[in-house]
């Protein structure tokens, strides 16, 4: 039978996979990053990873089977042969129809074969890209850590779909991680719903992209927003709230337009899926510019104090690695929680993830 390691616990295996892994620190030009998180007990509900898209896929494998799909997609299917892929199955149920001509096969084999060339194309833009993803799972111990491992596996397993078909992601794989922490009417009908019960999987998600431009392209549930400190000015600075767009955790709301919509809870309207132009946008724009991403164990992101201490820590180790900025920043979240048990308000503290982008 096969084990898990030397027989690890449910807790160190959960506390594991959660923890980033420093070996796969993207390499960008232009870029530093670092972020860490330090959970309350054993585990914890915040997740914190790197996407190393360098590491993780096999681009040159991925952009040579987009352009050998491209051909096959333009050649016709030999009389009698079973289909090749999904678009000689869709010419062939449109030859079944009595108002099919050659060209409008011809037609729709160029445009999947161009779909594909852009898959391509896109697909290069990986080697000079790094992703990053935040989660925080309500609450910390066994069942917030099951959460955000959940949230984990769905988040990779849709990203594989999405670079298989647009060679990036796109707004539609988060609608639907967001659809898959929402609460299903029949599911939980079957189960035999108690309507007095008002407990939910609760979880906040960042995910953003970032190219050695400086440029931070993100996606926004329920997380405390981004901060930006100015090398120049040596301190944090006002983002445009056009850049910092942001919807409720994962599973509260779920878009009107979406078919299942009557299937899911939703705890507020929300008139449409998201698209591109609910992509935020930050760019480090000078050298020695810090992004500063964090959970709320370490900021909750509205008050003035806290923000003005964070600031000061980053101040202090401005001219310090990504590193050293991440590890100070956790170290004064520490000491604030020794403060909050010193005055009986244990029950305050929580999880902690600090991630630092940094332009050098």
């Amino acid at each position: 039978m096969a084990t898990l390691g030397v027989d690890l616990s449910i807790d160190q295996y959960l506390r594991k996979r959660l923890m980033p892994v420093e070996g796969v620190i993207p390499q960008l030009a232009g870029i530093e990053m670092y972020g860490n998180s330090i959970p309350v007990g054993a585990v914890g509900g915040d997740l914190f990873e790197y996407i190393n898209f360098q590491q993780r896929y096999n681009i040159d494998a991925r952009i040579a089977h987009a352009l050998k799909m491209s051909r096959e997609y333009l050649e016709p299917l030999p009389l009698g042969h079973m289909p090749r892929n999904s678009v000689d199955a869709h010419v062939e149920w449109m030859q079944s129809k009595p108002d099919y001509h050659e060209a409008l096969g011809a037609d729709y084999r160029r445009a999947k074969a161009s779909e594909q060339l852009r898959v391509a194309e896109v697909l290069e833009e990986l080697r000079t890209t790094a992703g990053v993803l935040l989660v925080d799972a309500q609450g910390h111990g066994i069942i917030s850590a099951k959460i955000a491992s959940t949230i984990h596996d769905t988040f990779h397993a849709f990203m594989l779909s999405e670079l298989d078909q647009n060679g990036k992601t796109t707004p539609a794989m988060f609608e639907k991680i967001n659809l898959r922490l929402a609460h299903s009417v029949t599911a939980r009908n079957a189960l035999g719903w108690d309507r007095e019960d008002h407990s939910r999987e609760i979880a906040t998600l960042l995910y953003g992209e970032i190219r050695p431009s400086g440029s931070f392209r993100f996606v926004n549930f329920g997380q405390p927003p981004p901060l930006v400190f100015s090398a120049e000015y040596e301190k944090f600075v006002e983002i445009g709230k056009a850049s910092m767009v942001q919807f409720l955790a994962l599973g509260l709301a779920i878009p009107e337009d979406h078919p299942d919509r009557n299937k899911y809870f939703s705890m507020t309207p929300r008139t449409r899926n998201m698209d591109s132009s609910d992509v935020a946008e930050i760019t480090l724009m000078s050298p020695g510019d810090i992004l500063f991403l964090y959970t709320d164990g370490v900021y909750d992101g509205s008050d003035e104090r806290g923000r003005l201490q964070i600031e000061q820590v980053i101040r202090e180790h401005q001219g310090e690695p990504a590193k050293e900025i991440c590890n100070a920043v956790l170290k004064h979240a520490v000491e604030q929680d020794e403060q909050l048990k010193e005055i009986d308000e244990a029950d305050r503290v929580d999880d902690k993830t600090v991630f630092v982008i940094k332009r050098s």
